[in-house]
């Protein structure tokens, strides 16, 4: 039936030229890239001005496209730093070629789905990096808790382009689909009002970008799954599980080896490495000694870090408008790392919150006797109060007794804070992660 299926594609896929060219199809990508929003690339046209004159676009991009003179400008290159240090190259293509790129992925999209590996979780439909997780979790009960992760070096500037329009080849026989992929592969780059040529790589944040990074992956989940691992990939971020440190060693030098060689990637050999699960953060997360699924230290690091941010107790601005931005924000990072079996560490974010709020509340006070008549309208007791005479320093006044008396958890929750630490949860581990990360 397998086989039936994949001819039957085969077949079909000697036409998509003609599907490309339609009107219709162009207008449903717009709504594709007006919904994934982004900025404007180097003709500065916004999707709002794009969409303004949305006719007169899509029929000129319709004529480019079956007159053959449609070439895509140079993709805009900006730098964005990474959490853990460094930048990560990101390529803003035009309004217009972004609309061509959609259409592009959704014709190609329903003839590679099929055939990619059901360990991989990266930008497809249906999947998400929770899933991703979740497998590594399940690797890790059946006691391969040795993980090796190798890191890529900047994948999406080093695809190679020859291979990789090779491998969209043996699925895809329309070479005209094949040269639209090939002048927009290499239509090059714009960095600071220079024009850069590009001769590997796909550009990440283009919307083709993720679809041609799981055609390239896919040789490498192909390649795993030959050799019998227990393996999760998520776009170019793979752990391969194991049961030894002998595994773990063979396996580095093996799959190394095929990445350069066979793939014509590059491994970042000093931040690929082996370790225990524990040890290891895959995507936010780490599996702790039990094999529960844990947040991992360096993400509950820069959630605080982030909370410095977010709620400043310099900034002159109302307490609710602060705990606005912190509820958007923390409605967004909560839902991500929910999978958490350790209801404990939103109870630390949302406690540390807590405590930069009533810093924030105190500062807004500016006087003791100010922030004294405000505990003793909330209820706390005379003698109580008059303890905030005796500290005067801002933050260790945050987590004395009247303060948090006065301005207690539920005091918050009135304000409309928004918590999930104890909201039940089945899969919840109702122990402190911390005993489990070591």
């Amino acid at each position: 039936m397998e086989d039936v299926l994949k001819h039957g594609l085969l077949c079909s896929s000697e036409f998509l030229f003609e599907s490309l060219c339609s009107e219709s199809l162009l207008k449903k990508a717009f709504l594709a890239v007006r919904k994934n929003k982004g900025a404007p690339g180097v003709d500065r046209i916004t999707i709002e001005q794009f969409q303004s004159n949305l006719d007169e676009e899509i029929a000129r991009l319709y004529d480019d496209l079956v007159n053959w003179s449609y070439q895509p400008r140079p993709a805009k290159r900006v730098e964005i730093p990474k959490p853990q240090g460094g930048t990560r190259n990101l390529s803003i293509p035009c309004v217009r070629d972004r609309v061509v790129q959609a259409a592009l992925k959704s014709l190609l999209e329903p003839f590679f789905e099929p055939l990619f590996s059901e360990r991989s979780f990266g930008f497809r439909p249906g999947r998400n990096a929770q899933q991703a997780v979740k497998m590594a979790q399940i690797a890790c009960q059946k006691g391969k808790d040795i993980c090796v992760d190798i890191d890529l070096e900047k994948f999406f500037d080093k695809v190679h382009h020859d291979r990789l329009i090779a491998r969209v080849a043996t699925v895809i026989k329309d070479k005209r689909i094949l040269r639209i992929i090939g002048i927009t592969l290499r239509s090059g780059i714009m960095k600071q009002g220079v024009f850069q040529s590009t001769n590997t790589g796909t550009g990440q944040g283009s919307p083709l970008s993720p679809l041609l990074s799981n055609i390239v992956l896919d040789e490498l989940d192909q390649e795993l799954e030959k050799r019998g691992f227990e393996f999760c990939r998520y776009a170019d971020d793979c752990n391969i599980f194991v049961s030894s440190n002998v595994a773990a060693k063979r396996a580095m030098i093996n799959i190394t080896e095929f990445i350069e060689n066979r793939l014509k990637l590059k491994v970042n050999r000093d931040k690929s490495k082996i370790g225990k699960s524990v040890k290891i953060k895959f995507l936010g997360f780490t599996i702790t000694r039990n094999g529960c699924i844990a947040i991992s230290e360096s993400s509950m690091k820069r959630a605080q870090d982030k909370l410095k941010e977010l709620i400043p107790r310099n900034k002159g601005e109302s307490l609710q408008a602060t705990l606005n931005r912190f509820n958007l924000w923390f409605r967004g990072w909560s839902n991500y790392y929910g999978i958490t079996q350790f209801p404990s560490q939103f109870a630390t974010i949302e406690a540390h919150a807590r405590r930069r709020l009533r810093a924030k509340i105190i500062k807004m006070s500016k006087k003791p006797r100010t922030l004294f008549r405000k505990l003793i309208k909330l209820g706390t007791p005379y003698q109580l109060a008059r303890r905030v005479f005796a500290n005067t320093k801002c933050w260790g006044l945050s987590r004395s007794t009247p303060v948090h008396r006065g301005f207690s958890n539920d005091w918050f929750a009135k304000q409309g804070m928004y918590t999930v630490s104890f909201k039940e949860q089945e899969h919840w581990f109702p122990l402190n992660y911390r005993a489990w990360l070591s």
